[in-house]
């Protein structure tokens, strides 16, 4: 899933999900390199409920978001779009 970023120095966010809801695979695009790389390998392997819980209200500067933030708002959007 491709999912457009906001308020954030990435621009989007390209990641996919198995049909247990783990991670599978997690790419930045745009971005600090080297904090978006670290987040996504740390999120690969985990539940999108866990990576959620994790990651969702962390703030960058006066933002409002960041880019976990954005990522826990991502998986949101797919729970939602996948839902039963």
């Amino acid at each position: 899933m491709r999912y457009a970023t906001n308020r954030t120095c990435s621009r989007e966010i390209d990641f996919e999900v198995d049909n247990n809801n783990i991670v599978t695979s997690c790419e930045f695009i745009g971005g600090c390199m080297g904090n978006t790389q670290g987040v996504a390998r740390l999120v690969v392997g985990r539940s999108v409920d866990d990576v959620i819980k994790t990651l969702e209200g962390i703030n960058c500067g006066n933002r409002g978001t960041s880019c976990p933030d954005q990522l826990a708002q991502a998986l949101k959007a797919y729970k939602a779009s996948h839902q039963a």
